[in-house]
């Protein structure tokens, strides 16, 4: 397990290889760092800004060889945002290193977290929240396939079904109480209430009964959530859902 020190030791030589790299336009912390909010399971987050989209293969690749070469770096993953490509690295340490690779015109804070350390960022267009009902649309589709999935037999899938109803539900209880929805960030500050509903949904085993119970207990946190979105949708929806689970 990696210590804070040795984080920001880790993050102070990235940034300044950042400022003695030409190709570099700017840089940014990004994450919990860029609001004060690290603790001890942080990881290191790092925005860069390229001079030319044209050296961004270049960039990427030297300092993907400097991260396993110099700080011995195991296994990296990439995700992409539109033209920028977020490379996150894997260290002994269990330190996870995510550094974006940005062309100048998409160098820029997509939320509040995001501290310019040098260079300029570019204003970028905000991103917006999920629209509620197609979350709700999503929950049903879920609720659709769990009830086949158990029908058929197909434990896992059947369980895989059910929690995505359930993590549906979730996102939009974060939509409700205005808290961040993505990856779960801001379950924790779900009022206990809230939260507490949900706790019936969750499998405690793969036999069929017990994948029934927890069917029905989602389609009921569905339908409960659904009628705080839409209460003429939720009772347009009712009746076929609750059949789901007869």
């Amino acid at each position: 397990m990696y210590t804070p020190a040795e984080r920001s030791a880790l993050r102070d030589e990235l940034v300044a290889r950042a400022r003695g790299d030409a190709r570099i336009a700017g840089a940014a912390l990004t994450g919990s760092a860029a609001v004060g909010g690290e603790d001890e399971w942080s990881d290191i987050d790092l925005a860069l800004g390229l001079g030319s989209s044209a050296v961004q293969d270049t960039v990427l690749a030297d300092w993907t060889a400097a991260m396993y070469a110099s700080h011995g770096a195991i296994h990296h993953t990439d995700m992409w945002a539109g033209p920028t490509i977020y490379r996150v690295f894997l260290l002994p340490s269990t330190l996870q290193v995510d550094i974006a690779f940005a062309p100048a015109e998409a160098f820029g804070a997509l939320g509040p977290t995001f501290q310019l350390l040098f260079g300029e960022a570019v204003e970028q267009p905000s991103r917006g929240a999920p629209d509620p009902v197609d979350l709700i649309g999503m929950g049903w589709l879920y609720a659709l396939h769990a009830r086949s999935s158990i029908a058929r037999g197909k434990v896992w899938q059947a369980e895989y079904m059910i929690s995505g109803v359930r993590d549906h539900v979730l996102m939009l209880m974060c939509l409700r109480h205005g808290v961040p929805h993505a990856q779960g960030r801001g379950l924790h500050l779900l009022p206990g209430a809230t939260t507490w509903a949900v706790e019936p949904t969750l499998v405690r085993s793969l036999d069929a009964a017990e994948l029934k119970r927890a069917f029905r207990a989602s389609v009921d946190v569905l339908l409960a959530e659904m009628g705080e979105v839409d209460g003429e949708l939720a009772v347009r929806l009712t009746r076929t859902l609750r059949e789901l689970t007869a």
